[in-house]
């Protein structure tokens, strides 16, 4: 599904990545693990679309996304990925519902259809009741499974999680890896987690390790 080919990536004089090859498959969940300043969150923004690489190619069905034009790229970011931050960066003048279905109406569906995609996922992510709530009213674990299903809301073919689970207490992330796995299952969901988080590496399918700018499986 995803393949990056020789990504260097450098901020003035110092390079981040140095040559990172790597091949993601449908319906894997693939955590990205390494030290503090290694590239964890570069190299996930260069897959996601977010950021382009000083040199290489990022294939997604064999289509080189950085080479794509400025309406096509926000079209790929909007209907072929999704992303969960470890800050949920949700909207607090908005309901629950209502920021879940942002990404939907951006790609230009009904709201009906998008309030039916959004009523599905919360429901399978057992939400419904908190449907109508603002940010400030739901807790930690809530806010994240919002963002959990604003991610889902266009059927994406790949997740991009940042830390999903770095600002989670125990609790909150052992039913957030959970969840992920119970995604997989039931939507055939591809996840790329960049991630402190040991509990998660050890579930993942596969584990990514970065380490000077260099990819280690």
């Amino acid at each position: 599904m995803l393949k990056a080919i020789d990504i260097h990536k450098s901020f003035g004089n110092v390079d981040v990545l140095k040559g990172i090859n790597l091949t993601i498959n449908k319906s894997e969940v693939v955590s990205v693990v390494g030290a503090s300043g290694a590239g964890k969150t570069t190299l996930l923004q260069i897959l996601g679309s977010l950021d382009k690489p000083t040199k290489g190619q990022v294939l997604f069905d064999n289509i080189d996304i950085h080479k794509l034009k400025p309406d096509q790229l926000a079209s790929f970011r909007n209907t072929k990925v999704g992303f969960i931050f470890q800050f949920h960066q949700l909207l607090p003048e908005f309901t629950a519902l209502e920021n879940i279905i942002i990404p939907a109406l951006i790609a230009r569906k009904s709201r009906k259809e998008a309030e039916e995609r959004a009523k599905e996922l919360m429901d399978f992510l057992k939400l419904s009741h908190r449907s109508t709530h603002k940010p400030a009213e739901l807790s930690g674990g809530e806010k994240q499974r919002v963002a959990v299903a604003r991610a889902l809301i266009n059927n994406p073919d790949i997740i991009f999680g940042d830390e999903p689970t770095g600002n989670l207490d125990s609790k909150n992330r052992d039913e957030l890896h959970k969840l992920i796995f119970e995604l997989r299952e039931h939507f055939h969901q591809t996840f790329v987690i960049v991630s402190h988080d040991q509990a998660m590496a050890k579930i993942s399918d596969r584990v990514l390790t970065i380490k000077d700018g260099i990819i280690f499986s």
